[in-house]
Parts: C-alpha cells; sequence; structure tokens
C-alpha cells in the first residue's frame, strides 16, 4: 500500500543534483547533538559524582545506561515510527533527543538521571538509521556513500570539537548547563530540518513481520556482523589508548587529550575519504580499508613504544576506524530494500554491540597478564573476522539475487 501522506514525489528528483544537498548538514548537525551527548559524560564524571553524591563507578554507569537505551531503542523505536513519513519521523526524534536532554538538565538525583540517559539513548539508534537512509536518497546513486559520509561529519566533529566544548562547559558552569547546551543544540538542528530536508514519501509500507524478515537475509546479517567486529576491533585498542600512551609510549597524561585531538583529526579525515572510495567500489574499499585497519593495529604492538611512530599511528587508527563507517551503513542499506529503516537502525545498534565486545576483549586481555602490549595485537585479529566476512559476503553478491519483498495490496 503506498503512503500518501507527504507525497510530493518531486521533492526527491530535485536534490538529486551534482552538488550535495544542504540537507545534509542539517543531519550532520543532528549527529553532532547526539554524538556530543552520548560521549560528554566521561568529562564530567567527577563533577556529576560530587553533585549528586554518588561513587565515581556509579556515575560511571551513566555512560552504559546510555549504550541499553541505544541497543533497546533499535529494536523498538524503528517500528513505533514505520508508519511516519519521514521528515515527520525525523522531527519527532529529534524532539525526543531534546526532551531527553532536558530531562538530563533537571534531574534531581542520580535515579532520574540514569533514566533520562536510558530515554535519550532510545531515539540513538533509529535516528542514525533513518538518517543514513535519507541521506542516500537525497542524491544520486554515485553519491550515496559520500552523503552518509558527510552527515557522519557530525558525529567525527562531535568527538573532535563536541566532547571537549561540553567537558570545558560542564567543568566552568556546572554539567547540568552541558545538558541545556546540548538541548539548544538539538533544537537548532530541528529548525535546520523544517528549513533543509524535502518532504519524503514512504515508498511502501511492510508489516513487522515483513520488515523483520528484510533484517533476517544473510546479507544483511553479514553487514550487521562486519560492523559489530569492524567497530569492535577499534573499541578494543581505544579503550586502553590512554595507558598505552602513557605507559608504553611515555608520554604524560596532559599529552593525552592532545594526542586523541589527532585520532579525531584522523577520524574526519577517514570518514570523508571512505565516502568517496565506497562511492567508486563499495566492497572492495571496504576490504581495502580494513586491511589497513588490521596492519595499523598489529603495528601499534611495536610503534607504541616510540613516540614519533605512536603520533602517525594513532592518526592513522583513526582515519582507517572511521573510513569504514560510511561503506558499512551504505552495505546495510543496499541489502535491506524494503526495510532500510530498520536495519539501518539495527547496524547502529550493531556499532554498540561491537564497541561492547571490544572493550571486554582488552580487559580480559589486560587481565589475563599479556599486558598492554598484546592489546593492539587483539584488535587486529578481531580485524581479520571482520575481513573475513566481509570477503563472504562479497562472494555471496556473485551468487544470489535476493528479491524485495512488497506490500500487500
Amino acid at each position: 500500500m503506498k503512503a500518501t501522506s507527504e507525497n510530493n514525489v518531486d521533492a526527491i528528483p530535485a536534490v538529486k543534483k551534482d552538488r550535495l544537498p544542504a540537507a545534509l548538514w542539517a543531519l550532520a548537525l543532528c549527529l553532532f547533538g547526539f554524538g556530543t551527548g552520548e560521549s560528554v559524560v566521561p568529562g564530567l564524571l567527577l563533577k556529576i559524582a560530587g553533585d549528586l553524591k554518588v561513587s565515581t563507578s556509579s556515575a560511571g554507569l551513566l555512560v552504559s545506561g546510555y549504550a541499553i537505551g541505544v541497543v533497546v531503542g533499535a529494536l523498538l523505536v524503528p517500528a513505533l515510527t514505520r508508519r511516519l513519513p519521514r521528515k515527520t519521523a525525523l522531527l519527532i526524534l529529534m524532539g525526543w533527543f531534546v526532551a531527553g536532554n532536558l530531562l538530563c538538565a533537571l534531574a534531581p538525583g542520580y535515579a532520574m538521571l540514569m533514566s533520562a540517559r536510558v530515554i535519550t539513548g532510545l531515539s540513538h539508534a533509529a535516528l542514525f538509521g533513518l538518517g543514513a537512509v535519507i541521506a542516500a536518497e537525497l542524491v544520486a546513486p554515485d553519491k550515496r556513500a559520500s552523503a552518509i559520509a558527510i552527515m557522519f561529519t557530525g558525529l567525527t566533529l562531535a568527538y573532535v570539537l563536541g566532547l571537549p566544548l561540553g567537558t570545558f562547559i560542564g567543568q566552568t558552569f556546572g554539567w547540568r548547563f552541558t545538558f541545556w547546551t546540548i538541548a539548544v543544540l538539538g533544537v537548532v538542528a530541528i529548525t535546520g530540518i523544517f528549513a533543509l530536508v524535502p518532504r519524503m514519501p514512504l515508498e511502501q509500507t511492510l508489516s513487522i513481520r515483513q520488515e523483520l524478515c528484510v533484517v533476517r537475509r544473510p546479507q544483511v546479517l553479514l553487514g550487521f556482523a562486519m560492523t559489530a567486529f569492524g567497530n569492535g576491533s577499534v573499541v578494543t585498542v581505544l579503550t586502553y589508548i590512554a595507558p598505552i600512551l602513557v605507559k608504553n609510549a611515555g608520554f604524560t597524561e596532559a599529552a593525552v587529550s592532545p594526542i586523541l585531538l589527532l585520532f579525531g583529526v584522523g577520524f574526519v579525515v577517514g570518514n570523508t575519504a571512505g565516502g568517496k572510495l565506497a562511492d567508486r567500489s563499495l566492497m572492495p574499499s571496504l576490504l581495502g580499508i580494513l586491511a589497513v585497519l588490521a596492519v595499523v593495529l598489529a603495528g601499534f604492538t611495536f610503534t607504541s613504544h616510540d613516540k614519533t611512530a605512536t603520533l602517525l599511528t594513532v592518526f592513522l587508527l583513526g582515519a582507517a576506524a572511521f573510513g569504514i563507517v560510511p561503506g558499512l551503513q551504505l552495505r546495510v542499506v543496499d541489502k535491506s530494500k524494503g526495510a532500510p529503516n530498520l536495519a539501518s537502525a539495527f547496524n547502529i545498534a550493531a556499532f554498540n554491540v561491537g564497541s561492547a565486545g571490544g572493550a571486554y576483549l582488552g580487559a580480559v586481555v589486560v587481565d589475563s597478564g599479556f599486558g598492554l602490549n598484546a592489546v593492539p595485537l587483539a584488535g587486529a585479529l578481531v580485524t581479520a573476522v571482520a575481513i573475513s566476512i566481509t570477503a563472504f559476503s562479497w562472494s555471496l553478491d556473485f551468487r544470489t539475487r535476493l528479491p524485495v519483498p512488497t506490500a500487500p495490496a
């Protein structure tokens, strides 16, 4: 059954020009707000713990609470918004984000703050997934990965600019002021959506069962696995990057933050380059960047004992880590025709599953006695798994052609 609301079909071809549309920057602003809100809590732990009179470890659980919200939201929210026009759904999800951060700013105690973090996280995966689908539809087919990369520029800038700025605001004016600021960012993003994102018709409305059938396609599941292992390999090392820099490379603790800024610059470069390469040749570029990531991670075992080599490695690690993101998201969108919103949201959840698994693996390696020097090598082995899955998935492209399900008449 064709959707009848927001049926201005001419709005889509009108923006599919050689120049990438301004609407992509509205989507990037959405991700900048989400990325800043997600990542800023670690820098405010002591402030939050002291103000709410809880332990630092309890305050740290606010990060886990948000992650739980992301995963649960990926399972539930796309199903609730699937019949809405995409622009309407995007506005609702951003409104949800603003409301969640206002709750964080107003939370009178720890329990309310934890609840607010979970509530805010519920909209995360759905918005990221929907944004990737919209970005891909706003442009010509040969620019879809670049469009997704522009959207994810907002996330990279959140790590490079939003995180340190949000931390500075919280440490200077109080942690609540950081969440007030993030809520204002959300309002600005909503204004950008109203002004720049065109009305987009729903091509078809499937039942929940049909959408789940799409998500269960072998190639879509392989896409999720590629994402989880690809991102997990990076987080395995990133979780222990500070002690590696201090204990292995010999940097001072004060130098860690500027070095992580270099890592963030690598994010921006990798995201842009990865999008362009994926537009040219999606699967070969994914395999190539994953191979580079594996080499960089394995090499970090040795380069982490030299300061100059460490700086170069950190930059290359950031570039390779985010170089795979546009391609991974586009792969799932491509293979989930019929229910791209749901599958794309699930893929964002797969990033978070990979993050959790990578952090756990790093802890196991360190606690087992192998030490910090073995952590990058463990990350490289996880990347090798991602390469194997990617190669297998690509090989299936030459053997199978999966049909697109149609909505009932």
